[in-house]
């Protein structure tokens, strides 16, 4: 019998640190959101603030068109041959950024540790 109870603690505390893992992988910490191309930042948004509009994000490879809309970012279209960026849809997650491989783009939440300083308008 006091074997059966510790198992279901355990077995209980287990459940719920794999729940709090999942939260908090998928919760986005804040609003501040990075673009960026071959690892260096191109935009710093907040899209608490941001209104929403469309602009162009050209690199060396093509060209990618983002999306603000009611505080969610997207690539809304894309010249590359796969067009994965555009599938990933809106940016929901911390643990997954929307990413285009062909063009080196990359839209993510801001870390903690970014040392973000300024916003880009």
């Amino acid at each position: 019998m006091k074997h059966k109870i510790i198992i279901i603690i355990v077995a209980a505390v287990f459940l719920l640190s794999i729940l709090g893992c999942i939260l908090v992988l998928t919760a986005p910490r804040k609003n501040t959101v990075l673009v960026k191309s071959g690892g260096k930042v191109l935009y710093t948004l907040d899209l608490s603030r941001e209104s929403d509009r469309i602009f162009t994000v050209k690199t060396d490879s093509g060209s990618n068109v983002i999306e603000i809309k009611d505080g969610k970012i997207r690539v809304q279209s894309a010249d590359c041959p796969d067009q994965t960026c555009v599938r990933m849809g809106w940016l929901s997650s911390a643990a997954m950024p929307v990413v285009c491989l062909p063009h080196g783009l990359v839209i993510e939440f801001a870390d903690a540790d970014d040392g973000v300083d300024a916003i880009a308008e």
